[in-house]
């Protein structure tokens, strides 16, 4: 492959806390087939990149963080149909290396952004509106207006938009956080319910909400400190939908203990898997800026030169944030 720039980027070597995190130079080449080279003028922070990081999802080493930007394709490589040099895009992208100002990526997950929306916007919103929309849209939830469910970690970037997206749909989504501050912020994007889980009991809370018929669905990102109560919150033959692990890893499963709780469906899906092809990837984001356009705020509350991104992944891990974290270029 021919060198043609060099970009800064956020590397590590080990794994580890923030402190791995090194700015380095590496060279870039010519995208390949299938291929598009992307001049990012802001990119996404997202707690998946902390796992990276840390090693709780291995990637190999040494490896260049992130995996969502926004900016403008600078190159294109054979067969590449969708996208034209100077378009405007954002990106998701099941491999890691975001964190740069530059990046040769696969086209697959590469859309085109709206004129409406910034770039920073666009970096802050792709991954984790695409994530709400499988959520709500792609998942076996078998949720209609007027349903309730719970949604952990709701005052977040992804727990913000999904308070919007929800209340779009009829929903009423019980939003959980840790502070009286986010639980307003919750609400205040429509979520229909609000619990601190701090000071309130987050199961006889939601018993009460729904008049002791619990919830069909339970959306839950925060992983081992709420994989108990998430169980207990759900009513018989409902969906316990496991996407991150904010706290750690949830425990072990048993069979029996999903029996006894109500023939408890459990699980544990993934952005990518649904990222398949070119018509899915536009389908899902078309219907994300649809949302934008009809009034849902991203609520892009950090910004940090791509330099300080140690710094952004402590702020991240302190569990104090709330709405999304963009890294600027």
């Amino acid at each position: 492959m021919t060198v043609t720039t060099v970009t800064r980027a956020i590397q590590i070597a080990r794994t580890g806390g923030p402190e791995v995190m090194q700015l380095v130079e590496l060279p870039i080449g010519e995208p390949g087939p299938g291929e598009v080279r992307v001049r990012h003028h802001a990119i996404g922070l997202n707690f998946l990149d902390t796992y990276h990081r840390s090693g709780l999802y291995p990637v190999p080493l040494p490896a260049v963080l992130g995996t969502e930007a926004a900016g403008v394709i600078e190159a294109i490589g054979p067969g590449v149909t969708h996208l034209a040099v100077g378009d405007r895009v954002a990106y998701t992208s099941k491999t890691t290396g975001s964190y740069a100002d530059a990046r040769v990526v696969p086209a697959l997950p590469v859309v085109k952004l709206p004129a409406s929306i910034d770039f920073a916007t666009g970096a802050a919103m792709l991954l984790k509106g695409l994530t709400v929309q499988y959520l709500l849209r792609r998942t076996r939830a078998e949720l209609a207006a007027g349903d309730a469910l719970v949604w952990h970690a709701a005052a977040g970037g992804v727990g913000l938009i999904a308070c919007q997206w929800a209340r779009s749909l009829g929903l009423r989504l019980i939003a959980t956080a840790g502070t009286d501050e986010k639980c307003a912020l919750a609400l205040a994007h429509g979520a229909a319910h609000a619990i601190n889980y701090r000071t309130e009991d987050v199961v006889a809370r939601v018993r009460e909400l729904t008049s002791g018929a619990r919830v069909k669905a339970v959306f839950d990102s925060v992983g081992k400190d709420t994989w108990e109560r998430s169980l207990d919150c759900l009513a018989p033959f409902g969906l316990m939908v496991s996407f991150g692990n904010a706290s750690g890893p949830v425990p072990p499963i048993s069979l029996g203990q999903l029996a006894a709780k109500g023939s408890l469906y459990v699980t544990r899906p993934t952005l990518h898997t649904h990222l398949t092809s070119i018509e899915v990837v536009q389908q899902m984001a078309s219907e994300l800026f649809a949302q934008v356009a009809a009034g849902m705020t991203i609520a892009v509350e950090r910004r940090y030169p791509l330099a300080e991104a140690a710094q952004a992944h402590r702020d991240l891990e302190s569990r104090t944030t709330t709405g999304a974290g963009i890294l600027v270029v």
